[in-house]
Order: structure tokens, then sequence, then C-alpha cells
């Protein structure tokens, strides 16, 4: 009786992995490179450009704050030997009063850029999805994966290049 128990345990077993083993073979798989597409899109570049003018009297004024600090602080470590003990104070003061306002200015910028990256890359990365998306319903794909979680993909798995030219169709 045990013996029987075993053998029919074994073929349902072994039935079931023959049955899973062909429903995966009628599985269509595709992967794509999101990373690669994303940066394949023209409009990516233009997100750097279009940030860089959003921010552009921000930027220069920090640039110009780190300019004058700089200058301060080589002034005050070329000529401390010349200069008398009121003016390396007074050039000190200057010193601390251009790191107070670049701390004041430069991290909230910094925070304000990625913020605005992030958006901008956000709605690239939509684009990108609805065209696997359409992608995947028009050529009736049951699973597509990101190329980075992939360890191996055969070529003709790659759908990035189609993804690619459906994201140029959208925008």
């Amino acid at each position: 009786m045990k013996q029987l128990a075993r053998q029919f345990v074994a073929t349902l077993m072994l039935g079931s992995a023959l049955v899973s083993a062909s429903a995966m073979a009628e599985q269509k798989i595709g992967v794509v490179d999101v990373q690669g597409v994303f940066q394949a899109m023209p409009q990516a570049a233009e997100i750097t450009n279009n940030i860089q003018m959003e921010f552009k009297d921000q930027i220069d004024e920090v640039n110009q704050l780190q300019k004058d600090g700089q200058f301060y602080a080589e002034r005050l470590q070329r000529d401390a030997a010349t200069m008398s003990e009121d003016e390396k104070k007074d050039l000190q003061q200057k010193i601390l009063s251009v790191r107070e306002q670049l701390a004041e200015k430069g991290q909230p910028l910094q925070q304000n850029i990625q913020r605005r990256s992030n958006e901008e890359r956000n709605k690239l990365l939509g684009l990108i999805k609805q065209a696997i998306d359409a992608v995947a319903a028009k050529d009736n794909y049951d699973l597509v994966l990101n190329a980075g979680a992939v360890a191996f993909a055969k070529d003709q798995h790659d759908l990035s290049e189609e993804v690619l030219e459906q994201v140029k169709k959208i925008n």
C-alpha cells in the first residue's frame, strides 16, 4: 500500500512538472534595456540643459560665492605675513560669511535641481512604460523584464529597439 502511494505521488509530481514546463514553453517573454532606451532618447539630453537654464541665476550666484571664498582664502594664505591682525580678522570674517551664504544657498539649490531632475526623469520613464506596454500588447508578450534584472537573454528576446521606436511615436 505504501509503495502504491509513493508511486502515485511520484506520478502526480512528474505530471505537474511536465504540465508546468509545457505551460512555460508557451509563454512569450521579452527583455528591455530601460536604462539604454532612456539614454538613447533625445529628451534625456535636454533634461540637463533645461534644468541648467531653469536654475541658471542661482547656479551663477553660488559659483560666484565659491570664487569669492576661494579668492579670500588664497589672499589670506598668501598675504597673512604682511597683514595686520585687523586685516586678517576682517578677511577671516569674509570667508566665514561666504561659507554661510554657500551653505544657505547651495544645499537648497542642489536639492531643487535633484527634485526637478527626478520629476523630468519620471516623466520619461512613464513614456517608456507606455511604449513597453504598447509593444507587449502588439506582439502578444506574456512577460517583459528589465534587461538589468536578467542574467542572460538571447538577442531575439530584446525589445529595446522596438520600445525606443514606440517612444519616438508617442512623443
